[in-house]
């Protein structure tokens, strides 16, 4: 059986070598993913350029998926070994107003600069300022000119860039900054195959970056725009940000800071439910194998995790700090491709395996999509063919979720590298197709020449009529392989 959800690899210092890289293409990853948090444009462009050549060695397809910064609140600059901070503690947090240097200051009354817009009008006496993912807690005192005196709640050690976040508090800050605007530019010229956006907080924030593309790049408008649902405002907006998304990604790090590790379960499955019955990518990120950055093995929760994620209807599953800096990035995403086979084999015992099915509110592409699921399951089919220009059909017949392979043919290399995100999708890049008898001679050639199907196995094709129109799909053919004159 082969693995349906897809694995994303966040690509860092512990897995940007082309020894590391390939065995993690070996080991089963369908995206990689660049956190532009971190690394100068030339760092990134290595990697894509390595990640294209490696895709091509190993004929298979891997799509680079761009994860903007986005208006991230960070610490300032500290000393190496980080600053110990004690509850009852107070000190100054103070905000980079005139590009001072960031530099900490020791004293009666420790201060510490801030990387992060002006935002003091937005703070309030009382409330909670939360370090590090949660693993550090303040209160705010005063509020000064120049930034604003907090009280230790939660003590530990403090180190340097790590992330802030105001719970509670609503900022009026811009979601899509200069450097995202210059990593955006930049990914689009390199070919990026999909962006994930930050802290987004409405529909808004994702027609923003699609009218960037407009500009900047209009040939790339079909690129998918991931939403990264970190905020509770993106969750009461999770309907309009679908409709305007290509994609969500259930972010439960920043998720459970700014609302409560208790509510992150139940906004897993909310978002993943929504977002598969408006048809789009749902990928879910954020400590899924977290202990195997320092271990060769993960927890039992850790595994469970994975499997809940697989049984409630993800379409892929992500590793960040395991792949990207830990030190057994290989064994993570052979973890996570084995634990995710195993739930899928129990997916129809254990699993919320949502079936669409053909009402009167859905699209015809949609229905076609879901009658070659059941001439697939009812005809002993191997596999469902998907003719797509842009993936968009692909996508479709992915959400219809058939128990056979999906193997979507596409002449356009950009849709090719894309289609790497999609569940149970397998790319192939063909000859572009202008009759009904070159489609089918298309996908013979393919699967004969790579023994994917053997003659006299069936197959259910899927296209838009007229052919070399390659519209959306409105034709679902079976065929024998091996049976074209």
């Amino acid at each position: 059986m082969k693995r349906r959800a897809k694995i994303v690899a966040t690509i860092g210092p512990s897995s940007e070598s082309r020894e590391s890289l390939s065995a993690l293409i070996q080991a089963g990853i369908d995206v990689a993913r660049l956190n532009f948090s971190h690394g100068s444009h030339e760092e990134h462009q290595a990697k894509i350029k390595l990640i294209r050549e490696l895709s091509i060695e190993f004929n298979k397809p891997i799509s680079i998926l761009q994860d903007l910064q986005g208006p991230k609140l960070r610490v300032g600059t500290l000393p190496k070994a980080g600053v110990s901070l004690t509850a009852g503690e107070v000190l100054n947090m103070e905000l980079d107003l005139d590009n001072r240097p960031l530099d900490f200051i020791e004293g009666k009354e420790k201060t510490i600069f801030l990387e992060i817009p002006n935002i003091l009008h937005s703070l309030k006496v009382g409330g909670r300022i939360l370090l590090d993912d949660g693993e550090l807690e303040m209160e705010v005192l005063e509020v000064y000119s120049r930034g604003f005196k907090a009280k230790v709640i939660l003590g530990g050690i403090l180190y340097s860039h790590k992330g802030v976040n105001l719970p509670g508090t609503e900022l009026d800050i811009p979601g899509f900054t200069e450097k995202d605007q210059a990593d955006l530019e930049f990914g689009l010229e390199m070919g990026i195959d999909a962006v994930a956006i930050s802290f987004v907080r409405d529909a808004d924030d994702v027609n923003c970056i699609r009218e960037f593309i407009r500009r900047k790049k209009p040939a790339r408008l079909n690129m998918p725009i991931i939403a990264k649902l970190e905020l509770p405002q993106a969750v009461e907006n999770l309907d309009s940000i679908l409709d305007a998304a290509d994609g969500v990604m259930v972010a439960r790090g920043d998720l459970g800071v700014e609302t409560s590790p208790a509510d992150v379960p139940v906004i897993q499955k909310r978002i993943i439910l929504a977002a598969n019955r408006k048809n789009k990518l749902v990928i879910t990120a954020t400590q899924m194998l977290d202990s195997m950055i320092e271990n060769p093995r993960p927890t039992r929760a850790e595994a469970s995790d994975v499997a809940n994620a697989i049984f409630d209807g993800t379409d892929a599953v992500m590793l960040s700090g395991e792949s990207a800096n830990g030190k057994y990035p290989v064994e993570s995403v052979r973890m996570m491709d084995a634990i995710t086979l195993k739930a899928e084999s129990n997916i129809a015992d254990w699993g919320h395996l949502y079936q669409p099915t053909i009402g009167k509110d859905q699209d015809d592409a949609f229905a076609i999509a879901i009658a070659a699921r059941e001439l697939a399951h009812d005809r002993e089919v191997a596999c469902i063919a998907v003719f797509t220009q842009y993936g968009r059909s692909a996508l479709l017949q992915s959400k219809a979720r058939p128990q056979v392979p999906i193997l979507a043919f596409t002449p356009i290399e950009e849709t090719y590298h894309k289609l790497g995100l999609y569940w149970g999708v397998i790319p192939y890049l063909v000859p572009f197709s202008s009759s009904i008898e070159d489609m089918i001679y298309h996908v013979e050639t393919a699967l004969l020449d790579s023994a994917a199907l053997l003659p006299g196995q069936k197959v259910v094709l899927i296209s838009g009529f007229p052919i070399s129109a390659m519209g959306m799909p409105n034709l679902a053919l079976l065929h024998t392989i091996g049976s074209l004159k």
